[in-house]
């Protein structure tokens, strides 16, 4: 028997767009595609362009190291393509999960790009590989000092904070790698001040000085820290000075407590310190716990306390050390893996606000 079909437009569409996927996927060309360890291997290689697909907006919250952004959603994908891109060179591509750098690449290999490689389940399976990445969006908070001019601070990583005061530019314990994460700063203002709270290595990174400085950046440091440097201004607890006509900076103490972690941070060898940015206080604590001096340090307006037992304070201890402090503004910091979540409603009796930022 005969049975006759009759098929609308629509269905003719239908059918015509899945058999023109069927064939480009048996036709397309087939990349290595690499897991996250073999990516990585590949893009050591300085004449290897790594390239992310993804949009903008994806890019900046945290790309692998080096990577160039061109958007396949972009009108301007290929013009982008052949003004950056050189055709004789490898391309390492990734995007979120595969889907766009896949396609991505079908394209580029038309456009007379042959050397490709993919990165097996993109910038999702780098990170869950614990791959190092990097981040140009900071998270940022701007506060207005006595005569109303903006205090602009930047959460970099761990205790690395950038601060914007007017055009003074401040930095305390910059490093520029943690974890999988790293810091470009490159990509940032030269320092006019530079603060050390002490020698350990997620606080002192003698690299990311040198890029942040110019001829006339004042580096402050404890005797430790300026004794590996060779150099900078020696502070010790209970020290002041004057930085500007408005920027007055006291180093204060900085030490564990705690029976077995007192060797971590011995009293008196290490820095804390206070800022004051024209009348606006700051008191960044370095890695200290709830110690007896904090009753000393009064009228803060903004505070630093960390948060990483056995190192620095436990969840508990900070609580206490900010009733004591009373900031206006608490921001835990250096705090790693530490559950934060209590501190908060614990604090917000006292009407101490408390804002978690990147400071992992």
């Amino acid at each position: 028997m005969l049975v006759t079909c009759v098929l609308n437009e629509n269905d003719m569409k239908k059918i015509f767009i899945a058999i023109s996927t069927m064939c480009f996927a048996a036709c397309a060309p087939k990349f290595p595609t690499l897991t996250p360890d073999e990516f990585e291997q590949i893009i050591a290689k300085p004449d290897v362009q790594l390239v992310d697909v993804r949009t903008p907006e994806e890019y900046y919250q945290g790309y692998i190291v080096r990577a160039m952004n061109i958007d396949w959603k972009s009108d301007d994908f290929a013009d982008d393509v052949v003004r950056i891109l050189e055709p004789d060179k490898t391309i390492a591509i990734y995007c979120k999960v595969g889907r766009r750098s896949h396609a991505a690449a079908g394209k580029l290999y038309k456009m007379g790009y042959k050397h490709i490689v993919e990165l097996q389940g993109g910038f999702d399976a780098w990170m869950a590989a614990g791959k190092i990445f990097q981040a140009d969006v900071y998270e940022t908070d701007t506060f207005q000092t006595q005569s109303g001019k903006n205090v602009v601070l930047n959460a970099l990583v761990h205790a690395s904070i950038w601060m914007e005061a007017g055009n003074k530019q401040l930095f305390v314990d910059p490093v520029r790698l943690l974890g999988n994460r790293s810091i470009d700063y490159t990509t940032m203002p030269s320092a006019d001040f530079i603060l050390i709270t002490h020698d350990h290595f997620d606080h002192l990174d003698k690299e990311a000085i040198r890029l942040l400085s110019k001829e006339t950046t004042q580096v402050i440091a404890n005797k430790a820290a300026a004794e590996k440097l060779g150099t900078g201004i020696v502070m010790a607890n209970g020290d002041k000075r004057q930085l500007t006509e408005d920027i007055a900076v006291e180093a204060v103490p900085a030490y564990n407590i705690s029976e077995g972690h007192t060797q971590f941070h011995p009293k008196g060898r290490d820095n804390g310190y206070v800022l004051t940015i024209d009348g606006l206080r700051i008191y960044i604590a370095g890695d200290t716990e709830d110690i007896e001096e904090m009753a000393e340090i009064k009228d803060i307006d903004i505070a630093f306390l960390p948060c990483n037992q056995p190192y620095t304070m436990t969840p508990e201890q900070v609580i206490r050390a900010a009733k004591i402090i009373r900031p206006k503004v608490l921001f835990p910091y250096h705090y790693s893996e530490t559950d934060l979540s209590a501190i908060p409603e614990q604090l917000k009796e006292e009407g101490i606000e408390v804002r978690i930022r990147r400071y992992e």
